[in-house]
């Protein structure tokens, strides 16, 4: 069986940088599946894309499928002969098989003997199966919005051009999007725009980079990252990377070159980030800072030519950078013609969610929430007031109306402008903090109770208002604001009980037509995002359930319950200790009515009961400090101690013994041991 490169392309006009990666990756998946789904030898496959096409290259793919052995079977043998002479049932099966009776084989099975037929069908080759799987491919790819162009029915994202379909130096004859695959590709639109004909399939890559393209993403992301910092090298600057506007510039250019522009020096008295946004959002630029981390007067725009007068082309964009920083620049001034506070009426008009009310109504809602929390937490109650009726008033700005990313930062820039407190200025920035999981949170008192109050409000309003989130579908991205509650009160170190606060953010909320069990119910969901907070951790799902089984509401004390469960259970003790105290849950389990832990030491028989029962009496005396002072880890390292005295118990006492007061006195001991532990997790739910 013969191997060789399979090359499959298709041209289009410039597709959505957006879309490109999606694009790209769909089509490489769809060829591979594909290929496996028709039994097809390969080595690897490789996804390529650019602006004007996307690409797929298949290494070492064979030229047929493995030939197979086929077994049909027929009649079975009572009924293919009668009187050892065929009936007609055995003469069409030999015919539909193209062979005599006489060359049929018996298949023994379990449920008797029957009459077969075993051939070897050849495999068909590869450039009979690669029309329909091309076709297939790219008639299911995540094109985000169809078009369609000139006279023609097809439909894509943008008008297609050429498909090239090499197996080897042979072109496939496929058809797709109406047109017909040919050894035929295009250069870079200026640089070379003349037809190229590809000999073989593994010319690919190198044919087009001479012809100005970078068929590789992530070379020409490479490339991108390194000629920008080298120009930032050369002014002396650093140069600011945005991961995410590198991967929408290398999907507008085929042939990255960086060069460096300035805008007028007067633009710097607009705050950084505005002049920053209006960069990336508008131009795609990046932005470069000096030594003191500051935002100097030029940027980097990466252009996809290599023009032999880059100073028109610099000249250009920063005709086009000056009226967008103009822009940002008036904005600017015109918002700080009025302050923050004189802003708040107009937050009356401002839906939040329609069933839920205006921004307003969340204030007056969130106040009371922030209050409680101010209070709870030793912070300016005063100051928590205030920036909850200033948070939402930036949103009303010129400026956030133009760049929405920018919110929250001029509410705190227009609000030390007003002459507001520091740590209110500060909150009207931090109330977005953590936006993702591993972010950093609020530092201020003012910050975090504006942080929380806003995101709780949120929850129990969109959950009372029967709008939940359903599989992946979370619309007010209630699971974040919930793993951003449970980071602010862990990482820092609040002291608050998560069913306490969500009673008083329900209390602010009037006729919600889910009301009924609205705590709980929310209380459970942010519970449960535990599980995904402790995955950033290293903590296992069955580490978590063993805390969850715990009433723990307050989730700072729950984390330090996980920690400690995840140091447990890395113990060579741990194995052992969960095993006996899932026997130990086992046995109390059956007993019709709840265990007392009160052992009467006169009934304790055996020298491995009384040991036992000295282990434990004696750790709880020494635990139970710890577990007051929430210093499970070292609880349960004494706890460790227990496994011989409990290992040897269970291999000495019989805990059912025909004693019923004994019996009890024993129950009693493991309901003890049992509640130790409990005191922290249910371990007997951790790998035994």
């Amino acid at each position: 069986m013969a191997v060789n490169t399979l090359l499959l392309e298709l041209g289009a006009e410039e597709l959505p940088p957006s879309a490109l990666d999606a694009l790209s990756d769909a089509f490489a998946a769809g060829i591979e599946k594909g290929l496996q789904d028709a039994d097809v030898p390969f080595a690897s496959v490789a996804a390529f894309a650019t602006p004007r096409r996307l690409a797929v290259q298949v290494s070492e793919l064979a030229d047929k499928q493995p030939d197979r052995d086929v077994e049909r079977r027929g009649p079975a043998l009572a009924a293919a002969f009668k009187d050892g002479v065929a009936t007609k049932a055995a003469e069409g099966f030999a015919r539909s098989c193209g062979v005599s009776v006489d060359e049929l084989i018996h298949l023994e099975t379990d449920k008797g003997t029957w009459l077969g037929f075993r051939e070897q069908q050849p495999g068909e080759s590869i450039q009979a199966l690669l029309p329909d799987i091309i076709r297939k491919t790219i008639s299911t790819l995540p094109v985000p919005k169809n078009m369609r162009w000139g006279a023609s029915r097809v439909e894509f994202s943008r008008p297609v051009h050429w498909l090239v379909a090499l197996y080897g130096s042979d072109v496939v004859a496929a058809e797709a999007l109406g047109l017909q695959a040919s050894c035929t590709t295009y250069g870079h639109r200026f640089h070379a725009p003349d037809a190229i004909q590809l000999t073989h399939a593994d010319e690919y890559v190198a044919t087009l980079e001479i012809a100005y393209v970078l068929v590789d993403r992530a070379q020409r992301r490479e490339r991108i990252r390194e000629q920008v910092l080298a120009e930032a090298e050369v002014q002396e600057a650093t140069a600011v990377i945005d991961e995410d506007l590198l991967i929408e510039v290398s999907g507008l250019v085929e042939w990255p070159v960086a060069l460096t522009g300035s805008f007028d020096e007067r633009f710097l008295e607009v705050p950084a980030e505005c002049l920053i946004s209006s960069m990336k959002a508008n131009q795609k630029y990046f932005h470069l800072l000096d030594d003191a981390g500051k935002l100097k007067p030029l940027f980097i725009t990466i252009a996809n030519i290599d023009s032999a007068d880059p100073d028109q082309v610099i000249a250009g964009n920063e005709k086009v950078i000056r009226p967008r920083l103009a822009d940002a620049a008036f904005f600017y001034d015109t918002d700080r013609k009025r302050t923050l506070a004189s802003r708040i009426p107009q937050l009356e008009s401002v839906v939040f969610q329609q069933q839920l009310g205006t921004l307003a109504d969340k204030a007056r809602r969130s106040t009371a929430i922030a209050t409680f929390i101010a209070e709870r937490i030793n912070g300016d109650i005063s100051h928590a007031q205030r920036a909850v009726a200033l948070a939402k008033c930036d949103l009303v700005t010129e400026m956030v109306l133009e760049f929405p990313e920018l919110q929250g930062t001029m509410g705190r820039y227009y609000a030390e402008q007003d002459g507001e407190a520091s740590d209110v200025s500060q909150a009207l920035e931090e109330q977005y903090l953590p936006r993702f999981a591993t972010d950093t949170i609020p530092q201020s008192a003012t910050g975090k109770a504006l942080a929380l109050a806003d995101r709780l409000d949120t929850l129990v309003g969109i959950f009372g208002i029967g709008q939940r989130p359903t599989g992946a579908k979370d619309p007010f991205a209630l699971r974040r604001a919930s793993i951003g509650v449970l980071n602010i009160l862990v990482k820092g170190e609040l002291n608050l009980d998560l069913r306490e606060l969500l009673t008083v953010a329900v209390e602010q909320h009037q006729g919600l037509p889910k009301a009924d069990g609205l705590v709980e119910d929310v209380l459970t969901y942010m519970l449960d995002r535990f599980r995904a907070w402790g995955q950033e951790e290293g903590i296992s799902a069955e580490m978590y359930l063993a805390v969850r089984a715990r009433p723990v509401t307050n989730p700072l004390d729950f984390a330090r319950r996980l920690r400690a469960v995840k140091a447990f259970a890395q113990r060579d003790e741990a194995a052992a200790l969960a095993a006996a105290n899932k026997r130990v849950s086992n046995i109390l389990s059956k007993q019709e009515h709840d265990t007392s832990t009160q052992v009467d030491h006169s009934l304790l028989q055996e020298d491995a009961e009384r040991a036992l029962f000295d282990a434990v009496t004696g750790r709880q005396a020494q635990v139970a400090p710890l577990f007051a002072a929430g210093e499970y880890q070292q609880a349960l390292d004494s706890l460790a101690t227990l496994r011989e005295p409990v290992d040897t118990f269970f291999d000495q006492v019989m805990v059912m013994a025909e004693d019923p007061a004994i019996q009890r006195n024993r129950l009693a001991l493991l309901a003890s041991l049992q509640a130790l532990f409990l005191e922290v997790a249910d371990i007997s739910l951790l790998p035994q």
